[in-house]
């Protein structure tokens, strides 16, 4: 457990009395940003669910701005999904993201804030960028494309950061996050990610006394997750710490097969039968993993370990998601 006392510290410049603003604060990330937050003393957030305040338009989020004038911005609003609606509706992923985070940044231009963290993806890296992936790597090649109209949009929103930074001297910053899990994830078998999809497929399994589980492909492609409470400690340690205009990587370093990952996952679930490989289907990328060099450097590490966070995401998903 992190003290108050160096929570405050990593937030450096941040006060208790400034205005902070997380945009998507009910969704995986925006809440783990609210949690740490607060955690760490800062209770003058400001916070609009979509109801309440609709990001793409423009007239909406810069009247937002005016108004409230926060001091500190962090972009966790998206429209996220998974491959299936990726492919299904492109053109809706990428307008809604690209509008989004426009209207943030240039607004929080306007506006003046002291400080802005834009979120990207490391899914938005070219499809055959060379691992693990230097923040360099960015715009080397097509995204994979499947999830293009989501990546062209995040590629976009790096991008103004990025210029407005250079342009104004904006104290704009944005990160790539690699694969995220944990608490308020999508549990959804048809739309969710590889972790807490795999945690619902082997409850249902224990629940219903199957005697064994078929995954896609071999098992042996390697994967990268961070759990995100780590990715909030993250992006309020780059409030403090980092202000270039390119963006940085933020990943644990550490790889696990598909195979050890099931395993694993079962194994805190408690699924006692046999876990099968559908080969005929396919594996996707042999590797996948971000170059954390950048932010180690700076004195950033993750602290949560791969099965403590397999054991908090499942004790979130029956208190939240079983009836």
């Amino acid at each position: 457990m992190v003290s108050r006392e160096s929570l405050l510290m990593v937030v450096g410049s941040m006060q208790t009395s400034d205005k902070i603003y997380v945009a998507g604060h009910t969704g995986m990330v925006g809440s783990a940003i609210v949690r740490y937050l607060r955690k760490s003393g800062y209770n003058n957030l400001l916070l609009r669910t979509h109801s309440e305040l609709d990001l793409t338009n423009q007239q909406a989020t810069k009247s937002f701005f005016e108004q409230e004038r926060p001091d500190y911005v962090f972009i966790a609003a998206a429209k996220v999904g998974g491959i299936q609606a990726n492919s299904t509706f492109p053109a809706d992923f990428l307008y809604v993201n690209l509008m989004i985070n426009a209207n943030i940044i240039h607004a929080a231009h306007e506006s003046g804030v002291k400080k802005l963290l834009a979120l990207g993806s490391s899914c938005i890296y070219p499809k055959f960028a060379e691992q693990p992936l230097r923040e360099e790597a960015f715009l080397d090649g097509k995204p994979e494309p499947t999830n293009e109209g989501y990546a062209i949009a995040k590629i976009s929103a790096l991008e103004m950061v990025k210029f407005f930074h250079r342009q104004y001297n904006d104290p704009f910053i944005s990160c790539m996050p690699t694969n995220i899990y944990g608490e308020n994830d999508n549990f959804d078998l048809r739309g969710s990610h590889v972790i807490p999809a795999m945690i619902r497929k082997f409850h249902m399994a224990k629940v219903e006394g199957a005697e064994s589980v078929t995954l896609w492909g071999t098992g042996s492609p390697k994967r990268e997750f961070l759990y995100v409470d780590d990715l909030a400690d993250a992006c309020v340690f780059l409030m403090g710490h980092y202000d270039e205009a390119e963006h940085i990587n933020i990943g644990s370093g550490e790889e696990v097969s598909m195979k050890e990952l099931a395993e694993e996952i079962s194994s805190v679930v408690g699924f006692e039968g046999s876990l099968n490989y559908d080969t005929e289907k396919p594996d996707g990328a042999p590797r996948r993993l971000v170059d954390s060099t950048r932010i180690h450097e700076l004195g950033w590490r993750h602290k949560v370990i791969l099965r403590e966070g397999i054991e908090r995401s499942y004790q979130f998903f029956l208190n939240n998601c079983v009836d």
